[in-house]
């Protein structure tokens, strides 16, 4: 049971208006940038700052959590939170680059933890 990465959110309009600053800002283009489209979401990763692009009403049920995790292993987290009575906000689920499960810490801090599957 590991975290391989922690991302700050940043939820945005649009990708392509912000991505260029900091492009230049950390002098790299995009580790990750994908479409979501059940969510109607498109999403990119520069450094520490995963971008959550859409429209408000798209972005609201996601607005809440504020980091994600990459971790090792999502099944061993799941066995953690369990046994340490954490809130599931989003049960666990496959997504573009995975799965991954959004849970609320006991400090109130709501997180995504996300395993990304082996290409």
């Amino acid at each position: 049971m590991h975290i391989k990465k922690t991302y700050f959110r940043m939820y945005v309009n649009d990708l392509d208006e912000v991505l260029p600053f900091y492009e230049k800002l950390f002098g790299m283009h995009p580790d990750t940038r994908f479409n979501y489209p059940e969510m109607h979401l498109e999403l990119a990763s520069i450094g520490d700052f995963l971008f959550v692009a859409g429209k408000r009403e798209d972005l609201k049920p996601f607005s809440k959590t504020k980091v994600t995790f990459m971790v090792d292993s999502l099944d061993d987290f799941l066995i953690y939170f369990k046994q340490n009575h954490f809130e599931i906000i989003r049960e666990p689920r496959k997504v573009p680059t995975g799965k991954n499960v959004t849970v609320r810490h006991p400090d109130g801090l709501i997180a995504e933890y996300v395993e990304h599957q082996s290409s």
